[in-house]
């Protein structure tokens, strides 16, 4: 009797399984980066006041670029202009 194999499952399974595992290491990877923030900005408030506020000020902008990145937010459209990051801007698609 012949060894009989499943089917392979669908292309659009795989995708979306690769897309979730996508998605489920860059949770991680926020995590990880707000984690080790979050203790290298304690252990400069240890060092005195000083360090402490100026640690504070930089965890502040850092955390919320952190957060910025995992809101897959769209590019700012300004005159009808996109800045794609390198500072350099082209006209923005039509919203059709």
């Amino acid at each position: 009797m012949p060894f009989l194999a499943p089917p392979r499952p669908p292309d659009a399974a795989i995708a979306r399984f690769d897309e979730n595992l996508r998605r489920v290491q860059f949770r991680l990877w926020q995590i990880l980066m707000t984690a080790i923030t979050v203790a290298i900005t304690a252990w400069f408030v240890t060092l005195g006041p000083m360090s402490a506020i100026l640690s504070l000020m930089v965890a502040k902008h850092v955390l919320v670029a952190i957060l910025a990145v995992g809101l897959h937010l769209p590019p700012v459209v300004e005159n009808g202009l996109v800045e794609n990051g390198l500072g350099r801007c082209h006209q923005a698609p039509d919203a059709t």
